[in-house]
Parts: structure tokens; sequence; C-alpha cells
């Protein structure tokens, strides 16, 4: 292994630990933090006028990561 992929794959796993400690933070009872669900919500309910940019924006996102990761 190199040393470029082993300072990539390590940056992915610190970036998947941040994201689930941010998560765990924001589940505490007392916690001004969004959760993921409520942060995409969000986004998901973003329009300009009648324009569903949020969804458009999601739909676009999935349909690059799945073209990305899957169509090998």
């Amino acid at each position: 292994m190199t040393l470029t992929r082993a300072i990539a794959i390590a940056g992915f796993v610190v970036a998947i630990v941040a994201c689930a400690v941010v998560e765990v933070l924001a589940r505490r009872r007392d916690s001004t933090i969004p959760t993921l669900g409520e942060v995409c919500a969000h986004a998901i309910a973003y329009e300009v006028g009648r324009v569903p940019i949020g969804r458009i924006g999601f739909f676009g996102f999935w349909w690059w990561l799945g073209w990305h990761l899957f169509a090998r």
C-alpha cells in the first residue's frame, strides 16, 4: 500500500468517525445540533419559486454517486 492510499483511507475513516460523533451528539436530549435526517429534510425542502432545487440536487448527488461507485 502506498503512502498516498494510506492517507486517503485514513482521511475517510476520520470523516466517518467525525460524522458518527456529531450524530451521537445531535441525538442527546438537550442538544441544539440537528441530526443528519433533519439536515437532509431541510435541504430537500428547499425551493426557488416552484422549482424543487433541493430534490433535484439530491437526485443529482445520488446519480453521481451511483455512477462513480457502481457503474464499473
